[in-house]
């Protein structure tokens, strides 16, 4: 009697795709660390380079207009070259920035670096979405996807963590830390060391199945997809040569259709921009200087951010734990309908408040704890909703044919959002806090609308399934 061995089929890897999915995650823990650190330098910049208000705030946001061209082109970039070597070159971008901000001469050389830093940033923003979507299995994809908006938030708590011990050990922001240097200098040399692990990660990980099928190199796309998926992977390296291999490489004309955009790549850009529209980060870029002026000190305002960072990084969790389970869309619509009523809470409590000599609220009493509460209440809503459902959103929405162009515009779109918001924030503060966080408030109230309307669930869907 002769006995047929059957192949051994390899099994699935979870820790090897959580592994992957990390060191992709790296590049937005840069993201929101490169963001982030700015808050606690803002001020102390300012003085040292006797820049004025429109000055330093365009030198806060100068890295989002980075970040739009970065995000533009990095999925043609990551089309044509690869995903890997991708994260390598804005790794090496982020080092560059990083550096050349603390040894900036004037506020104008200052903003070139920023701008290295935010090109950087947008690629980073771009890519980990795409190549954590495309390197993951279905019933993990939300999970995994998710890991890049833990890894922005908490890139943001460590930032404003090393701005508060930072400026503690000096004494201030401005004051002499190690060697002479002022604090603020030694605030953006922390990024450092994630910026060369980042080097160092993408170094070691393969490339995306995706892009492997899409240059005909099937027998390492099909290596990588038995450690992702086990068992037999050819079925699937077919699915993926008839999704990606359909048309020509991936061109922005792709996202054209008869009557202009594509409905999805619209969508996607909606969803970037409204993200942005409500405001998170004016809590994340100006909220030291925001709570020093409704009468914090410099030490208790960097505290209130670290807690604030706290906030986001227990919430972003919560979304791990149930983006599969519950689904996107639900998400969306409960962090939309918390947005609303805290920001309306805030814009209420900013814009009735007494105004002190200086023209800024006056927060005294109850107020001033309903403002925090809100704020945090605010943060706790975005946190399991829109920050890291969006990612997971843009990472799975579009089809394999369209993905790295329409990431690109839709990331791009943000970034301009971002910056607009960041850039237009310092005026609106003179106008007064009350109307700039009701503009806020109205944004959250239209996301609701836009999600109940237009958004479709991609909960446990196969990317070769999107259409």
């Amino acid at each position: 009697m002769t006995i047929h061995n059957k192949p051994v089929m390899p099994k699935a890897s979870t820790s090897y795709v959580l592994m992957l999915a990390l060191v992709a995650a790296i590049g937005g823990f840069l993201f929101g660390f490169d963001t982030a650190v700015i808050n606690g330098a803002v001020a102390a910049l300012g003085k040292d380079f006797q820049a004025g208000s429109v000055a330093t705030g365009f030198a806060v946001s100068s890295a989002l207009l980075g970040s739009a061209v970065g995000a533009f082109f990095a999925g043609q970039l990551a089309d044509r070259y690869g995903r890997v070597k991708t994260m390598i070159v804005a790794a090496i971008m982020f080092f560059i920035s990083a550096v050349g901000s603390g040894i900036a001469f004037n506020i104008w050389d200052f903003m070139v670096w920023r701008l290295v830093g935010g090109v950087a940033v947008g690629a980073a923003s771009v890519i980990a979405p795409a190549y954590i979507a495309e390197v993951s299995p279905a019933h993990l994809r939300g999970r995994l996807g998710s890991l890049q908006q833990l890894a922005i938030v908490t890139g943001i708590f460590i930032a404003l963590l090393c701005d508060y011990f930072i400026a503690v050990a000096a004494g201030s922001a401005e004051a002499p830390f190690w060697f002479g240097v002022p604090a603020w200098r030694w605030m953006f040399w922390t990024e450092i060391p994630a910026a060369i692990a980042y080097a160092v990660g993408a170094l070691r990980i393969p490339e995306s199945p995706r892009y492997l099928v899409a240059q005909g190199r099937e027998a390492e796309a099909a290596s990588v997809l038995a450690k992702v998926l086990g068992g037999d992977v050819q079925a699937k390296v077919q699915e993926i040569r008839q999704t990606v291999l359909r048309e020509r490489k991936p061109q922005l004309s792709d996202l054209v259709g008869r009557h202009g955009l594509l409905s999805i790549v619209w969508i996607g850009i909606g969803l970037s921009v409204l993200q942005q529209l409500v405001g998170i980060n004016v809590i994340f870029y100006y909220s030291s200087v925001l709570w020093q002026a409704v009468g914090f000190s410099e030490k208790d305002s960097l505290w209130i951010t670290v807690i604030t960072s706290v906030t986001n990084i227990v919430t972003t969790l919560v979304a791990i734990a149930f983006v599969d389970k519950f689904g996107r869309k639900p998400l969306l619509i409960l962090g939309s309908l918390g947005m609303t009523l805290t920001l309306g809470t805030l814009a209420t409590t900013f814009g009735s408040a007494p105004l002190d000599a200086a023209g800024n609220p006056s927060l005294t009493g109850n107020s001033g704890i309903i403002a925090l509460l809100a704020a945090n209440l605010y943060v706790f809503c975005f946190g399991f909703s829109w920050g890291p459902v969006v990612w997971v959103m843009l990472g799975e929405m579009f089809n394999n044919r369209i993905r790295g162009a329409a990431l690109s515009l839709a990331a791009a779109a943000q970034w301009i959002a971002n910056f607009a918001v960041s850039t237009s924030f310092p005026p609106l503060k003179d106008v007064g806090l009350g109307f700039a966080y009701g503009l806020y408030t109205t944004a959250a109230a239209i996301s609701l609308f836009f999600v109940l309307l237009l958004i479709k669930e991609t909960k446990g869907k196969e990317l070769e399934e999107m259409v």
